[in-house]
């Protein structure tokens, strides 16, 4: 299996630890926040924020163990700040690709019928109401489309470069030589 392929795998299940995280949190959250009368909107992007903050911890303690190299020329300190400014780029998407979802469910009637069987199904095997369905719905879109742009990146931004590495251990290696010839 390549490196890329393996490494992929892996963020995907971390990316998965983490969307269960986020997922729950958020309609948790979205939950309580309706319960006490606040709109279904407003409810999904208070409960994706909070879902976001506790997902994130997460996911960077897993992903710098076990899906990405570690840069040894960058301090752990500067590594969880490009972390979290990647991952607060990502936040604003998934902010607007929800607030897009949201909106296009309630205000936009493209799919009339089919969505009121889905709601009559979902609500009838998970006794989830309409707005639940809206908020979980969308919270997937964002999230296929945040995963995405997080691997890139985090990729691009934080990952020790295979040239950089091999150059390091020439390197090193060189240095070993001089100092067996002295």
């Amino acid at each position: 299996m390549s490196k890329l392929l393996k490494q992929i795998l892996r963020f995907g299940v971390v990316g998965g630890i983490s969307f269960v995280v986020d997922f729950v949190i958020t309609n948790v959250v979205a939950l309580f926040i309706r319960k006490i009368g606040i709109d279904a909107t407003t409810a999904a992007m208070i409960g994706a924020l909070v879902g976001f903050i506790v997902s994130i911890i997460v996911n960077y303690l897993l992903s710098m163990h076990w899906v990405f190299t570690r840069k040894d020329d960058m301090n752990r300190g500067k590594e969880f700040i490009i972390f979290v400014v990647l991952s607060l780029i990502g936040l604003g998407l998934n902010e607007l690709i929800i607030l897009g979802c949201m909106y296009l469910i309630n205000n936009v009637g493209w799919c009339g019928d089919f969505t009121q069987w889905c709601v009559d199904v979902v609500n009838h095997v998970f006794s989830m109401t309409f707005d639940g369905m809206a908020t979980a719905g969308s919270k997937i879109i964002a999230t296929a489309i945040v995963m995405v742009f997080n691997f890139v990146t985090r990729k691009i931004f934080l990952e020790q470069k295979e040239d950089d590495k091999s150059e390091k251990q020439a390197t090193t290696n060189e240095e070993v030589v001089e100092k067996d010839k002295k």
